[in-house]
């Protein structure tokens, strides 16, 4: 050292330097090792001798220097790890790495040594360090910067870019970390200099951090039973993956688990970005510092051996691979570490659990929305008025939190109505103008780029063309998109851009939706797969409409349901650019189903687009005239369904088609109907059933056999009208559009109720209720409950019919007619009369509150007649 052989006494500053990994580097160089430990303990010598400090002993590989003054002890620390990092060691992997640290405080020599916990402290303060790098306790630190030392000195917080101007020397903030051996917190400093390594894990110390869990910025909000099932599952697996599609909330999930875990792991719960060069992350995080001459893995698997520690890795599928060989490796030497991993893609192990992630639900997306759009606005929450605007956009997010943040982003400067409105399409809506391609939740677009660049060129076929369809496919639908398609289904789902639902079925969320369809305009293929989705649409028309037998199969709203978003996709496609004849077949069938949901309009728009694209097509006469009658029959205006009456009606002149005459002479009772000439009406109704009779085309009238029955029951002429519609039974059950509805039942119970013979009316009734809910009419089974809730009231069951006609006319809606409204209001008024107004209103409002399902399951509660009061008909059959 200087020479120097009495020892400080007083304010002592104490040194204490070791080399990291002097075992590992002794097994690695053999009798070799004694060369580079000695070569080790020359540098140090001659950087320490002209800074004052007394080398008090050395042992092995170790040095203990004390030093008068705190300045030069910080000044010969730095010289030499200058000097070990210049010196030519035999090869850059063998040269050694020594931590030093220091701690100043009073002691007193007894002979050749000091008796003094200071000493102890100064030791513990070393062994926190890593190697290359010198600590100081804050005794130290103060000792310098009031010594007045010739080194220049600064003082800054953690993070420093560069030491500040004119300083050879930084002393950087650690914080306070508990040291082995002590009770107290000692707060600790790194010095930096030029020349030496900056960048090193944390202290190695008792109180040191068991986590490197970053702070939230913002509130995690819902998931809750999510966090505890995930939470478990990890208590009771090695490894969880948590897979989901980009922007689901994996990651943000995963770290609060993570949170909730710390104290279940005491050596630590480390979180990795797996985009990074993985062992060395993993290694990094941990603290786990490269070795001489030994690869980083291995030294990893060393320290995690005997270790209870969660490793958190994070988007695994950015290498998935090289993911899943690192967890098998760890997870087979070392058995007390458990894998928490975040992937859009299962990664395979043995062992994983793999655990998908539900979408938010709609409560936790609006309570997301809501705090996000709060913070937007400067933590001023949306007006109240605004609520059910916002619960519009967050049912329409289909859970995604990353589409959550982006809409509370747009509610800067849009409101929940006008957001809610554009949400049809997600990305155009959500994704910001300026967002960086390069950050993958920055925008919808570029999250989905992520997971699109990874698919196989089958895969992503097979994506472009499911864009099409507008709701959930079967298997059978998925193989008719390609030979290949069964295979890429598989990778479609794993890799989260395809949802497996129950059924089992397929479903593509918007989001996923949209960004295919951009991709399959880009790519050339819109009008051939859409195309092709037309053929699929009719080919499914067919299997609806026609049974096996060949027969035309009775309408059925709730068969056709699952077709309809696909028909009418398909229709929309046919009247923009598709095939004219395709969607005039497709608009047929769907007639019944726009009539029922109040879609008229839509309807009406499609068959004028389609009109207008008629040149040059060639579509058979009948099935246009048939057109003009669906369009007639969902006119408003009567002056527009008269026209295309006379349309269909000079068509089927033309083509000599009696059953096409017939149907269009029909149409014309509504509009005489609604004008209130019912005389008119009458007399066309005749006309028209004597001209189908005439021409052997009977079942083509039964419109105008129900109109007229229902104007006989009006003024009536109940016998006329049973007589009629009991003729007409034959040709509703021949007629596959109207069996379903049973309105001759119904029209049989009405007539049946205003002669108060509530046996028949009851059959009748309740058989045209059963029909028309198998059926999906839901309108015309309100109707069969009203007529139901009379039938009650001339029962003597009047709260019953209350609650019935509360119930029926919540879910009737706009289907109140002028035929048959004065007769609900009179029926009505009558109850309302008998019970009472308060008794009346609150059983009313009793059945527009339970909902029409619960209406209608007690509607068919309501006991037959014949067994109210014990009727006597059955009282031997029930004493026998």
């Amino acid at each position: 050292m200087s020479g120097r052989t009495e020892l400080p006494s007083g304010l002592v500053t104490f040194v204490f330097t070791d080399i990291e990994g002097s075992t590992r580097l002794a097994r690695m160089l053999g009798d070799d090792y004694g060369s580079v430990l000695g070569d080790h303990r020359s540098v140090m010598r001659a950087a320490l001798s002209d800074f004052g400090g007394v080398e008090l002993f050395t042992e092995g590989d170790s040095f203990f220097i004390a030093f008068q003054d705190a300045g030069d002890a910080v000044a010969a620390c730095v010289e030499a790890q200058r000097q070990l990092s210049a010196h030519e060691w035999p090869s850059s992997e063998v040269a050694p790495k020594v931590r030093m640290g220091m701690h100043t405080g009073p002691a007193r020599p007894v002979g050749n040594e000091y008796a003094s916990a200071e000493v102890h402290r100064a030791s513990r303060v070393a062994s926190a360090a890593h190697g290359g790098q010198i600590l100081c306790s804050g005794a130290t630190m103060l000792a310098v910067l009031s010594s007045g030392a010739s080194v220049p000195f600064a003082l800054t917080v953690p993070g420093p870019s560069q030491s500040p101007q004119g300083a050879d020397v930084d002393l950087l903030d650690l914080g306070p970390y508990r040291l082995r051996g002590f009770d107290d917190d000692e707060r600790l400093f790194q010095i930096l200099a030029p020349g030496l390594d900056r960048d090193f894990p944390a202290p190695r110390t008792p109180g040191a951090a068991t986590h490197n869990l970053p702070a939230p910025l913002t509130a995690f909000v819902g998931r809750r039973a999510e966090l505890a099932e995930l939470t478990t599952l990890v208590h009771r697996h090695r490894m969880v993956t948590v897979a989901g599609p980009g922007g689901a909330g994996k990651s943000r999930l995963a770290l609060a688990v993570a949170e909730h875990l710390l104290e279940a792991y005491p050596q630590g719960v480390w979180t990795v970005d797996a985009q990074d060069d993985l062992a060395p992350a993993i290694a990094a995080a941990m603290g786990v510092r490269t070795e001489p001459g030994r690869p980083i893995f291995e030294t990893l698997l060393e320290h995690c051996a005997d270790r209870q520690m969660l490793l958190v890795l994070e988007t695994a599928d950015a290498a998935p691979a090289a993911c899943a060989t690192l967890l098998r490796r760890l997870l087979a030497r070392c058995p007390r570490l458990d894998v928490l991993v975040t992937s859009r893609v299962p990664l395979n192990v043995p062992g994983e659990v793999v655990w998908n992630l539900p979408p938010l639900s709609p409560a936790d997306v609006f309570a997301l929305l809501s705090e996000r759009t709060a913070e937007a606005r400067g933590s001023r929450p949306a007006p109240v008025e605004d609520h059910a605007d916002l619960a519009l956009v967050a049912a329409r997010l289909e859970g995604s939190p990353l589409a959550a943040e982006l809409a509370a982003t747009r509610l800067r400067s849009l409101s929940a109505e006008q957001l809610a409105a554009r949400l049809d399409d997600p990305l155009a809506a959500l994704d910001p103008v300026n967002a960086d391609a390069g950050e993958r939740h920055g925008s919808l677009t570029a999250n989905l780029d992520w997971s699109y660049r990874t698919l196989s060129t089958p895969a992503a076929g097979l994506l472009r063309r499911l864009a099409v369809f507008a709701g959930t496919v079967d298997l059978g639908t998925v193989e008719w998109c390609g030979v290949e398609a069964l295979g890429a289904l598989s990778e479609l789902a794993d890799k989260s851009l395809i949802e497996l639902v129950p059924g089992p079925r397929y479903r593509l969320s918007g989001q996923v939706r949209a960004y295919a369809s951009r991709r399959l305009t880009a790519a050339g293929d819109e009008r051939a797969a859409r195309d092709r989705h037309v053929s699929w649409a009719l080919h499914t028309l067919d299997s609806v409409a026609v049974d096996t037998d060949g027969q035309p199969r009775t309408t059925s709203l709730t068969e056709l349901a699952p077709f309809v978003p696909e028909w009418q996709t398909a229709l929309r496609w046919a009247a923009e650019k598709g095939s004219v004849r395709s969607g005039l077949r497709l608009a047929l069938a769907l007639d019944p189903w726009w009539r029922e949901h109040g879609t008229a309009a839509e309807g009406r728009a499609l068959l004028t687009r389609l009109y207008q694209r008629l040149d040059g097509v060639d579509v058979e006469p009948a099935v246009l005239a048939y057109a003009h009658l669906v369009h007639a029959g969902l006119a408003d205006d009567r002056t527009e369904r008269t026209r295309f009456l006379d349309r269909a009606e000079r068509i089927a002149r033309a083509e000599e088609d009696h059953a096409l005459l017939v149907r269009a002479l029909a149409g014309h009772r509504s509009t005489l109907i609604e004008a209130g000439h019912y005389d008119q009406a009458e007399r066309l109704c005749r006309d028209v059933i004597a001209e189908a009779d005439r021409c052997g085309v009977s079942e083509a009238a039964l419109p105008a056999v129900i109109a007229l029955a229902e104007l006989l029951w009006r003024r009536d002429e109940l016998t006329s009208a049973a007589e009629l519609l009991g003729a007409a039974r034959q040709a509703e059950a021949s007629c596959p559009e109207h069996r379903g509805k049973r309105t001759v039942d119904w029209l049989l119970g009405m007539v049946a109720l205003r002669r108060g013979d509530l046996v028949a009316a009851h059959d009748h009734l309740v058989v045209a209720l059963r029909s028309r809910l198998r059926h999906g009419f839901s309108g015309a089974a309100a109707d069969a409950v009203a007529a139901i809730a009379v039938r009650c009231a001339l029962g003597g069951d009047l709260t019953t019919a209350a609650v019935l006609f509360g119930g029926a006319e919540a879910a009737r809606g706009a289907r109140r007619t002028e035929m048959f409204g004065r007769f609900w209001s009179s029926q009505q008024l009558s109850l309302r009369t008998a019970l009472g107004d308060a008794a009346f209103d609150v059983a009313y409002a009793d059945g527009v509150g339970l909902g029409f399902d619960r209406i209608v399951a007690m509607a068919l509660a309501v006991e037959h007649p014949d067994l109210e009061d014990g009727a006597a008909r059955f009282a031997g059959t029930l004493r026998g």
